[in-house]
This record gives C-alpha cells, sequence and structure tokens, in this order.
C-alpha cells in the first residue's frame, strides 16, 4: 500500500505524523483508491477531489467523541482507510465487503448511513441536538462537548432539504460546523443560482489579486520571523472576510470562512485549527475548493464519466465505452434513442432531469434539442413539480430518473401530477437491484409507492422492443404514467409479443396447464427460462407478460387464477404492496380463492451491495431459484390432488 498507510490503523495513529508527512500519505491513499477503484468499480473522481480535507479532519478532530457527517457519502473512501478499515479496502463494493458509503453497520466513525444527497445538514443538526440533550441528562457530564462536523458538496447544499436544515441550525444557533466541499460539479456540472453565486465567490478578483500581493511580500522577505507571518496570514484572513462575503449564509446565522484551497494541508490545517479552538455562540461554514478527480489526468479532464467508474473499465487513466454485455445495449441506451425519436415527431416533448442527464440518457437529446432539456440540479421535488406545470401549460414532460431518488418526490408525484390528472409521464431507470452501491440505491420500492396514486399508470417492458412500444403509446395518454426498467442490458432475444399495447392488457407468450408465471417487467425473460428448465421435466408452464401492474389485465388474472394449478406473480420489486399484492387484492375483492397466488419478488428487508446477478440468486429471483419454486409449488398441487 504504502509505508506511511500501512502503519495507520486508526486516526490516533494518523495524528502521530508530523504535518509534514501528510502529503505524502495523501498520494499513498490516492494510489491505492485508484487500484481499488480500477478494479472494483466505484466513485472515482468524488474521492480523488477530498483526500487532503479527510486528512485534516482526521488529524485535528477526534471522530471516536465527535461525529462526521458525509453528504451523500460516496466520497468517503479515505474516512473509511483512516477509520480502521484499511485491511479490508480491497473488498470495497464487492458482495460480503466494504461498502461503498458510510454505514451505521459497519463502523463506529459512521454515525449515519447515507447514500442520497443533502440530508447532511439535517442529520448533523440532529444529532448535535441528541448529544447536547444527552449530555444533559447525564449526572456526571463530560467536560469537553460533543462537536459534529457535516460535510455537503456545492450540488447538494442546493436541494431543499440542505436549505432547510441550514435554516433550521441558524434560527437555533448550533455549534455546528458545515464543511461546503465545492468542486463545482455534481455528477455533472453544478447548475443554478446558488452554483453562479458560488462561482462569484470562488473567482473573486479583488481577493485572488490581494492575495497574491501579500503572498509576494511574504516571499520577497524570508527574514520576517514566523511571528510576523502569523500576523500577515491572519491580515489574509481579514481581507478575505472584508473582500469575499458568504452573504447568503451569513443572512442565515452562519459565520462564514473560506474559500480556502481544499488540497493545501497549510491552509486546512490552520484554518480548521482556529475553528477547532474558537466557541462561537453560532454555527460555521467553511467554505473549501477541491478539484474533483485530483491526481488523475482524466478525471480531472472529464469528472462526470469518471463520477461512477464500472470494474475493469478505467484502464491506463481511460475510460472504455461501457456495455453491460457486449453487443447487448442496456435498457438506458434503448430509451436514449427512443426519445429522440419521440422528439423529431413530437414538439410539445420535452425531458427533466435532477442532475443526471448522463446517467438517465439525456446526453444525446440534449445535444439535438438543448432548449427542450431542463437540469434542474439535484432537486426531484422541484423536478416533479415543475413536470406537473409543464404538462399544465400543454407540453408533454418526460421525467427520467432513477427509482430510489423518486422517492425524494413523492408528495410533489401525488399532489402536482396525480391530483391535478397531468399527463407527466415517469421514465423510471434503475428499478430493481442496481447492483454495487446497495441498499441507498436500489429501486425495489417504486411499485408499491406509485400503484395506490388514483389516475397513475405502471408499466414495465420485457425487453427493449417493449420499452419503445410503452413510451410511444404512453404519449397517447391524457393521465400521469410511469414506465419502470432495470440496471441491465436488454434481452440478446426479443421475448415480448407483437401484439400492441393496450391500456391494462397482458399478452400471452406461452401455453400451459402445469401453473401460470405471471411476470413483470425484467422478470419476464426469466419466466420463460423457467419455463423451459421444468418442461423438461414434463412440467407445462403458462408465462403471461403483465405489461401493466395498473390497471392490471383482470380478465386474464381471474382466468389463470381459476384455471391454472397455481399462479406464481414474479416482480423485481418489493413484494410488500407490490405487483402481487396488486394480484392477491383483485383475487380477494372478486372472491376467488387467492391460497393458489404465490409472489415472488424483493422480500421486506433493505438488501445489501453485490453483482446484480447474485443479488437475484439470494433473494431467489434467479431462473433455478424461482424454478425450484414453481416445482414445490406444483408437486404441493398434485399431492393435495392426489388425495
Amino acid at each position: 500500500m504504502g509505508k506511511l498507510l500501512d502503519g495507520i490503523d486508526s486516526p490516533e495513529d494518523l495524528k502521530k505524523l508530523a504535518p509534514t508527512q501528510l502529503p505524502e500519505l495523501a498520494e499513498e491513499i490516492r494510489r491505492l483508491i485508484r487500484e481499488v477503484v480500477e478494479r472494483n468499480g466505484g466513485h472515482l473522481a468524488s474521492n480523488l477531489g477530498v483526500v487532503e480535507l479527510t486528512i485534516a479532519l482526521h488529524y485535528l478532530y477526534d471522530f471516536s467523541t465527535d461525529r462526521l457527517i458525509w453528504d451523500v457519502g460516496h466520497q468517503c473512501y479515505t474516512h473509511k482507510l483512516l477509520t480502521g478499515r484499511r485491511e479490508q479496502f480491497q473488498s470495497l463494493r464487492l458482495i460480503d465487503g466494504l461498502s461503498g458509503f458510510p454505514g451505521r453497520d459497519e463502523s463506529p466513525y459512521d454515525p449515519f448511513t447515507a447514500g442520497h444527497s443533502g440530508t447532511s445538514i439535517s442529520t448533523a443538526l440532529g444529532l448535535l441536538m441528541g448529544l447536547e440533550r444527552t449530555r444533559e441528562l447525564l449526572e456526571h457530564p463530560p467536560e469537553v462537548e460533543p462537536r459534529v462536523v457535516a460535510v455537503t458538496g456545492d450540488a447538494s447544499i442546493a436541494t431543499g432539504v440542505a436549505f432547510e436544515g441550514l435554516n433550521h441550525t441558524g434560527d437555533l444557533v448550533k455549534r455546528l460546523l458545515v464543511i461546503l466541499n465545492d468542486n463545482r460539479m455534481a455528477i455533472s456540472g453544478t447548475v443554478g443560482a446558488l452554483g453562479k453565486y458560488l462561482n462569484r465567490i470562488r473567482t473573486s478578483s479583488r481577493y485572488n489579486v490581494i492575495k497574491r500581493e501579500v503572498r509576494h511580500f511574504i516571499d520577497s522577505v524570508p527574514a520576517l520571523g514566523p511571528r510576523m507571518e502569523h500576523a500577515v496570514e491572519r491580515l489574509k484572513d481579514l481581507i478575505r472576510h472584508s473582500v469575499v462575503r458568504g452573504g447568503i449564509f451569513e443572512e442565515l446565522g452562519f459565520r462564514y470562512f473560506g474559500p480556502i484551497d481544499g488540497h493545501s494541508f497549510d491552509e486546512l490545517l490552520t484554518v480548521l485549527g482556529e475553528i477547532h479552538k474558537l466557541r462561537l455562540d453560532q454555527p460555521i461554514l467553511l467554505h473549501v475548493i477541491t478539484q474533483k478527480g485530483r491526481g488523475h489526468d482524466g478525471a480531472c479532464e472529464d469528472p462526470t464519466r469518471f463520477h461512477g467508474v464500472a470494474p475493469a473499465i478505467a484502464v491506463n487513466g481511460k475510460i472504455s465505452e461501457e456495455t453491460p454485455v457486449a453487443g447487448k445495449p442496456s435498457y438506458t441506451k434503448v430509451f436514449s434513442r427512443v426519445i429522440g425519436d419521440l422528439a423529431w415527431a413530437n414538439p410539445e416533448l420535452c425531458a427533466i432531469t435532477a442532475a443526471m442527464p448522463d446517467g438517465t440518457g439525456l446526453i444525446d437529446f440534449g445535444k439535438s434539442f438543448p432548449e427542450r432539456l431542463y437540469d434542474v440540479g439535484i432537486c426531484e421535488q422541484h423536478a416533479v413539480a415543475l413536470a406537473g406545470g409543464l404538462a399544465a401549460g400543454g407540453l408533454r414532460p418526460i421525467l427520467t430518473v432513477y427509482s430510489t431518488f423518486l422517492q425524494r418526490a413523492y408528495d410533489q408525484i401525488f399532489h402536482d401530477v396525480c391530483l391535478q390528472g397531468l399527463p407527466v409521464i415517469f421514465a423510471i431507470d434503475r428499478a430493481g437491484l442496481v447492483g454495487s452501491d446497495g441498499p441507498t440505491h436500489h429501486g425495489v420500492f417504486d411499485i408499491a409507492y406509485l400503484r395506490h396514486l388514483p389516475g397513475m399508470v405502471l408499466m414495465a417492458p420485457s425487453d427493449g422492443r417493449e420499452l419503445e412500444r410503452m413510451f410511444r403509446f404512453a404519449m397517447t395518454l391524457e393521465v400521469p404514467c410511469a414506465i419502470r426498467y432495470p440496471r441491465a442490458p436488454v434481452p440478446e432475444e426479443a421475448v415480448s409479443s407483437d401484439e400492441p399495447v393496450a391500456l391494462g392488457k397482458s399478452v400471452q407468450l406461452a401455453e400451459g396447464d402445469g401453473g401460470t408465471l405471471l411476470a413483470y417487467g425484467s422478470m419476464v425473460e426469466v419466466a420463460l427460462e423457467v419455463r423451459k428448465k421444468l418442461a423438461s421435466e414434463g412440467i407445462e408452464l403458462c408465462v403471461i407478460d403483465a405489461r401493466f401492474a395498473k390497471p392490471l389485465d383482470e380478465e386474464t388474472i381471474l382466468r389463470e387464477v381459476g384455471r391454472a394449478p397455481f399462479v406464481l406473480t414474479l416482480e423485481e420489486g418489493c413484494v410488500v404492496g407490490g405487483f402481487g399484492s396488486a394480484v392477491l387484492e383483485l383475487g380477494a375483492s372478486r372472491g376467488v380463492d387467492v391460497r393458489k397466488v404465490h409472489l415472488a419478488g424483493i422480500p421486506d428487508r433493505f438488501i445489501e451491495h453485490g453483482p446484480r446477478s447474485e443479488l437475484l440468486r439470494r433473494v431467489g429471483l434467479h431462473a433455478d431459484g424461482l424454478a425450484k419454486r414453481a416445482r414445490e409449488i406444483h408437486q404441493d398441487f398434485v399431492r393435495t390432488r392426489g388425495s
């Protein structure tokens, strides 16, 4: 690993190093992060950008008693290396290995599990208030008051929940330290008025000129001595605060410091050290400028593409074109082509993304129709409300969003789209198990949290052809609809029927009297594999592509429940309240015997990180597991009939 890093098993070991050794440690950490991420996959650019900041925080603070909260948490790799997880770091993001995010169950240095954006200030404030109150209740409280630090980004701080946290913190006058890690990037570039405001602070010409002159003066008089140099540094601080003001933050009740160089240990240790000594009766915001991808030429030049790196594709500092499986495009890639085709034919179509035009397949759309793509930043609530307004104004908005992030806008889905009956199309990417990003990113709840909203239409394609048909069909609807698709390649061979998409109608793909597999979306391909396995044993299963989770194909479902020995519903979503639950509800409401209906889906627990194929196997949603389940159900039916 590295001669310095090898000796660090805890933050206490870090504190034994001299400040002059920290730059060397930073380079060792960068090399290790590159090595592991390029092999295992992970968030490369963001982690390379916070190495010095993380080292400085652990060097000055004691986070065994103080608390450190990371916003999103994807930039926590250095933090993990310094807090006793160095030996496990080779297992980063591997099945049963270290998570790529902070985890309460992984280390006492991770007070909060994280993965979503904008929440750090609120959780840090609550944590501080809880620690303070707990301390007050002790008969002999410790003399040292708890300190809580929240590290957030320039994209995260523009979220609604971050502003709510800032507002409440300033109002309560709590001694919370918020560090704004300003790298001018979300996953793609930071957008919005706040980003422009931060850029004005970052590039203030008056401050930069004065700073250069003061530095030149110090360098030209080497005999000034340490006391004089310290005085000049304090003068620089005063100049900075008189020239560059963090106005918006100070109006919210924060004492603003910065901006400082997030890669300079001199600046980080000096300013953080001063803040550490302060006993101000107000919260502090420290503005730190960092470079996303620091130390990696490719990541610096293209931080968007190096934000999330797939395993073994970042070779020699370059990223190859990622194809999930050779020769098979992803569902996202198919969607990218489809929305472009639809846009040429439908001038009223527009697209919305919440800071993820690349991940959701909108890059080509944005190049062809820049005036019709709205990137709202990490603001899903605003994105959905905006979509409602656009639809009310006569446009046909398609909101592209990961399933897990759409959860953040639930009230707007209800209030600003469904209640209004507006024809917004939700293109829900990463629906189902997403792999190594783990429980904060699995998109397994959208069927359940959308299907009970009145007027909402829910669809899921079984392959690329059906995805295109569903989006074309959605353009004809005058009600809100959602189309979910997985983080996966489309099936190599088409599995969908040629029958046109019709509202609430399923399609039968195979006949059989041994039982019925009623599959939704990505599970249709698996259902056909299960049928093939059991056919060799003489069990002929009927396979139905449900197409819709709402409205259901009531006629077909009731027919199969009445006719077939059993019905097994398959979905890559939670079984609680999901597609299978809807089938049970339908049967119960019509007085049919639902005891023969069995559900297969994501169990009622949070699913760990790991390769999607392995996770599907673990929850029993792979072909072998489902074949075993169907075989056992069929055997029970035969035994019961025989008795």
